[in-house]
């Protein structure tokens, strides 16, 4: 899995709860260790994104976020410009 879908999967984790959860959950769900979850959510702070919280106590993404635009790859971007055509037809 590329860091952009993993990233984007810990954001829609994030938005399902409801209050803080554990970074022991978030790294269940999205399938990696703690160590990475608390790199990512470092990235996502500091591509602004509203989360609160700290190691060891949890994390909560405050209402209203949008994840930022990511890049996407050359393959990624051809499918997409074919579907563009295709429903643009």
């Amino acid at each position: 899995m590329s860091r952009s879908h993993r990233l984007f999967d810990l954001m829609q984790v994030l938005r399902r709860h409801r209050g803080t959860v554990s970074g022991e959950v978030l790294a269940r769900e999205v399938g990696v260790s703690l160590r990475t979850i608390r790199r990512d959510i470092a990235t996502l702070q500091a591509l602004g994104a509203d989360i609160n919280g700290e190691p060891g106590i949890g994390y909560i993404l405050r209402p209203g976020f949008l994840l930022p635009p990511l890049s996407f790859t050359a393959e990624e971007i051809h499918a997409l410009a074919a579907g563009a055509q295709w429903v643009s037809r």
